[in-house]
């Protein structure tokens, strides 16, 4: 049976600690979809639609990876896409602290989907969508924590 897992998030945008996290989630799925959360209560400086195309061009050589945005809770966009496994990235104890909350909500919620984390490298864990974001809107270069050949001023306007 193929292991297919969720990897969700906001990637507002997604960084290089994302792709490292993807990465190490290849080796453990047969197929990975990125799945763009789209929250409406939350300002993001890109779209939904440019931050899926902004990781299709990132993982445009990663066959057994797909993109796509969703709208509602992880946990039913895994239940409609037969999805067993969805995996988050970890950075920091803060990270773990958060995210071990929402899997257990999701465990009460779906026994029936597993939760799994990966640490993000050493050399990522200080990369977040955020600190991108920040230094993008004061006019700094973010280029160090994306990954190679994204040029997020391509996306700005979608």
């Amino acid at each position: 049976m193929e292991k297919i897992a969720v990897f969700p998030g906001s990637f507002d945008p997604f960084t290089s600690g994302h792709l490292d996290v993807l990465r190490s989630a290849l080796k453990l799925f047969d197929r990975i979809i990125v799945a763009v959360g789209v929250n409406q209560q939350k300002v993001s400086l890109f779209s939904p639609s440019a931050r899926v195309a902004i990781i299709k061009d990132v993982v445009k050589d990663m066959t057994q990876v797909e993109v796509c945005s969703f709208n509602g809770l992880t946990i039913d966009f895994c239940r409609k896409n037969n999805i067993r496994f969805i995996f988050r990235g970890i950075r920091t104890t803060t990270d773990f602290e958060l995210e071990q909350v929402i899997s257990q909500v999701n465990s009460k919620m779906a026994p029936e989907i597993q939760t799994i984390f990966i640490p993000a490298g050493p050399k990522f864990s200080f990369i977040s969508s955020t600190v991108v974001r920040d230094v993008l809107l004061n006019g700094g270069d973010a280029g160090c924590m994306l990954p190679p050949g994204v040029d997020l001023n391509k996306y700005l306007k979608m």
